[in-house]
């Protein structure tokens, strides 16, 4: 038999930007439930920068904490189901969870986020988010002066090293094959005293996760303390394109200032919607889509 829950809004997502807008609904009196399947990407990272307030904290000790405070306001419900079908139009969604619930609701907020696609090679699944890492402002000092890679080539790679030159003088280009330079980028390179390596990576060697060599294909081991990566992503959810929701060319789903989707009555924030992963603006998202939600709400007087 069908269990049968009917809220304002539902957010399907619980990490920072969900419950940041469950947070803002939760004061301003909206019943509200929260759908996670409790799989945040930053879960192998273990600390959390660049959050003012709460810099170097554990992401666990971050996440309890943000729940213990979203679901202290008794408006605000969360259960540890995963949303797998939606239907219905602005005042009237339906989405029916994992364990056969099904809930309405008038709203609907997506922070449901994106999964890395990373290189099937030994190595980059076990150090991503410790050694292995995608964004210098988010992890760079913990590897400042330390010798670092970055897995790009051309004129992407020219670009991130200019950036992690800021961090360390110690930088390597893995061009994982050959290089695609430029005469005049081969000098720029040179000038500023960052190596270039053409041959194909193998694997990763650490020790629980943190990077000690990489592996190449002519049997090389490289002392490395992080490697720098940009893998592909894909979104977690489907059912924003099931509704109908617009995503830009890059694959994040398309929103407007206030967070709001192509779709009359859905919302959108965090990592599935922008390239800019760091919990603050996952929170910011949030916040401005749940008070965005309320002002929509007010609307149907």
């Amino acid at each position: 038999m069908e269990q049968q829950l009917t809220v304002e809004v539902i957010i399907i997502g619980g990490s920072y930007a969900g419950l940041s807008a469950a947070l803002a609904l939760g004061r301003a009196l909206r019943r509200v439930l929260v759908l996670d399947s409790g799989q945040p990407c930053n879960r192998p990272t273990p600390h959390a920068h660049n959050f003012l307030t709460r810099d170097g904290t554990a992401p666990a000790e971050l996440a309890a904490q943000a729940r213990a405070q979203a679901l202290a306001y008794p408006t605000v419900q969360l259960l540890p189901e995963t949303a797998v079908a939606a239907r219905g139009s602005d005042g009237d969604f339906t989405l029916t969870t994992d364990t056969g619930r099904v809930v309405r609701a008038g709203k609907l907020l997506f922070a449901t986020g994106v999964r890395d696609q990373l290189p099937a090679r030994p190595g980059f699944a076990e150090c991503w988010g410790i050694s292995v890492i995608h964004c210098p402002y988010c992890h760079g000092y913990e590897y400042h002066h330390q010798p670092t890679g970055t897995l790009l080539n051309g004129e992407a790679a020219l670009e991130h090293a200019r950036l992690l030159r800021q961090w360390t003088d110690q930088l390597t280009i893995f061009t994982d094959g050959p290089a695609t330079f430029s005469p005049g980028q081969w000098a720029q390179l040179a000038d500023a005293g960052i190596e270039v390596e053409e041959t194909p990576v193998r694997e990763l060697r650490h020790q629980a996760g943190q990077l000690t060599h990489i592996g190449l294909l002519d049997g090389r081991q490289v002392p490395l303390a992080a490697l720098y990566l940009r893998p592909g992503m894909e979104q977690h959810c489907l059912l924003p394109r099931d509704l109908g929701c617009a995503y830009t060319e890059a694959g994040y789903l398309q929103v407007d200032g206030m967070q709001k989707t192509s779709v009359p009555g859905i919302y959108a924030a965090g990592d599935a919607t922008m390239p800019m992963r760091a919990l603050s603006m996952a929170v910011a998202g949030g916040t401005m889509a749940g008070a965005a939600l309320n002002s929509e709400l007010l609307l149907s007087w």
